[in-house]
């Protein structure tokens, strides 16, 4: 993988359909919105790649924004298919997940590795590559394997979802940096936090 590959694509993980809009399992598609309100750009319907998708035109080149429809367990189908048709290799994509791993409002920046069960990242290990880019976006943990399901699904507190939209802020302090390919510049920052 290229250390200094700059970011083309960019794919947040979440559920379609206002009953997941809160919960935890969306807070990748949190994070595209708020990219998007940042560039002033708007999502679209993409049926034919099962996805919602925005472009932003950057001064060395397009950057796409992608929200899959497929539900989280099917991401790989939207996302495998989109990135063969415009040529978009793995090291120049950005994956933002939910990370149970990571205290809430805690980023981190990081690239391959394993899916850790999560399992919009299984799937698109299954149709894309296991070689990209991921930002982490901590909701926590609740505490036992057997309580994950019930917590990524609910919504967070009002607290908590402050931190996470804190920590989404802080990654756009440094999101110039990811999006030219300086990756390790943005995890000295985000890494310290």
């Amino acid at each position: 993988m290229v250390a200094n590959s700059p970011i083309k694509l960019i794919v947040g993980l979440g559920n379609p359909g206002a009953k997941y809009t809160e919960t935890r399992h969306n807070a990748g598609f949190w994070f595209l919105d708020r990219l998007a309100q940042y560039h002033g750009v708007s999502f679209r319907e993409e049926s034919k790649f099962k996805t919602e998708v925005a472009a932003v035109d950057l001064p060395s080149h397009r950057l796409w924004l992608l929200k899959p429809t497929t539900f989280m367990n099917l991401s790989g189908e939207a996302l495998g298919p989109f990135a063969k048709y415009y040529q978009i290799e793995p090291e120049n994509t950005l994956v933002v997940h939910d990370e149970l791993d990571l205290p809430t409002g805690v980023s981190r920046l990081k690239r391959a590795g394993g899916h850790g069960g999560h399992n919009g990242l299984r799937d698109i290990f299954k149709h894309y590559s296991k070689d990209f880019w991921r930002l982490r976006i901590g909701i926590g943990h609740p505490g036992h394997k057997d309580q994950v399901l019930t917590f990524v699904m609910k919504s967070p507190s009002a607290k908590e979802r402050q931190m996470v939209d804190d920590s989404i802020e802080q990654v756009l302090d440094t999101f110039n940096d990811v999006l030219a390919g300086d990756h390790e510049a943005a995890m000295r920052v985000l890494h310290v936090k």
